[in-house]
């Protein structure tokens, strides 16, 4: 830090404050630093201004699987909005939703000096008796309904499922049969929970669940049984992939879409637009639901934010071609 001071004619404190990134340093001197260290390849030592800061500009991240889309997108923007704020992001995968495992996760992030930790997680596991998270430290959960307990970012699930519904008995389709998530999952049973709560209170028959695991491969198995049923006209689908299977089923039944059957997913994956046919689908804000994590975190880390309570971030019907009304009598 001397050997800045002197090349960039400034005093040491100068050089301090511009690598601690402070308010307070006019431009031009702040540019002379700058070129200092760059010429003289200074970095800061971050375990000291940790130290001194009394924090590590880290962000732990625990999920329980990597192999779905809401969450690779989901900790892609939590990454990007952190990186905005001038922190890095520690990711740590548990393979078992346990006790031991979640202990063991923060554990090895406090080792990791980290200064707090956001959680995609299922509701179901916070409502088991065998998980409980640390209560010293400060935690915002995406992907639950446990807003009476923790802080809590999610998708609106049933708002979502509610307009996708409706969309499909707006067109004029008797009812909508629904390709449901697997049951272990909160966003599948919220979804599920919505959707029968709609088709009664418009006063319309619910069919049988019919379930898959989130994949295309399980989507298609389950659109083969789908399939089957001449009476239904239109299947709302928990997720893209799914619909994706579902499509292929139906094509190879010789039900068309959207002259036989309509179809609707929920995501809005980048590949949507180019399903055959371009499949009507929720957005989800993922980008929206990254930014509102770090923020909650960042507030709770300072002490300005709720202890709990739920934030959810609205769908958006996106109209393609895989919806239309129902085939005549």
């Amino acid at each position: 830090m001397a050997d800045v001071a002197r090349l960039a004619g400034v005093s040491s404190q100068t050089v301090s404050r511009v690598s601690n990134g402070y308010a307070g340093v006019n431009e031009e001197t702040r540019q002379q630093v700058l070129a200092a260290m760059k010429e003289l390849g200074y970095r800061p030592n971050s375990a000291a201004r940790a130290l001194k800061r009394g924090e590590f500009r880290t962000i732990g991240v625990i999920t329980f699987t990597l192999s779905t889309t809401g969450n690779v997108r989901t900790l892609e923007a939590i990454a990007t909005s952190a990186a905005a704020e001038g922190y890095a992001v520690t990711l740590l995968p548990v393979a078992v939703p346990t006790q031991d495992e979640v202990r063991g996760a923060f554990s090895r992030l406090e080792e990791l000096a980290v200064d707090a930790v956001i959680v995609i997680m299922e509701v179901h596991l916070l409502d088991a008796a065998t998980v409980t998270l640390p209560p010293h430290v400060q935690v915002v959960v995406v992907d639950s309904d446990a807003g009476s307990h923790y802080t809590v970012v999610d998708t609106d699930q049933a708002g979502g499922t509610r307009t996708a519904v409706q969309h499909l008995l707006d067109l004029g389709h008797t009812t909508v049969w629904h390709l449901a998530g697997p049951e272990g999952s909160f966003a599948a049973q919220r979804r599920a929970d919505a959707w029968g709560g709609a088709l009664t209170e418009a006063g319309r028959p619910v069919p049988p669940v019919v379930r898959g695991d989130w994949s295309a491969e399980s989507g298609y198995r389950a659109g083969l049984e789908i399939a089957a049923h001449e009476d239904c006209t239109a299947v709302f689908a928990a997720n893209d992939q799914m619909a994706l299977g579902l499509l292929r089923a139906l094509h190879e039944r010789g039900r068309r879409v959207p002259e036989d059957v309509s179809v609707i997913g929920f995501d809005d994956i980048p590949e949507a637009g180019s399903f055959q046919p371009p499949l009507t689908t929720l957005h989800q804000d993922f980008a929206e639901v990254g930014r509102l994590c770090v923020q909650a975190v960042l507030r709770k880390m300072r002490r300005d934010g709720p202890e709990h309570g739920t934030t959810l971030v609205p769908t958006r019907l996106v109209q393609r071609s895989s919806t239309a009304p129902p085939p005549r009598s």
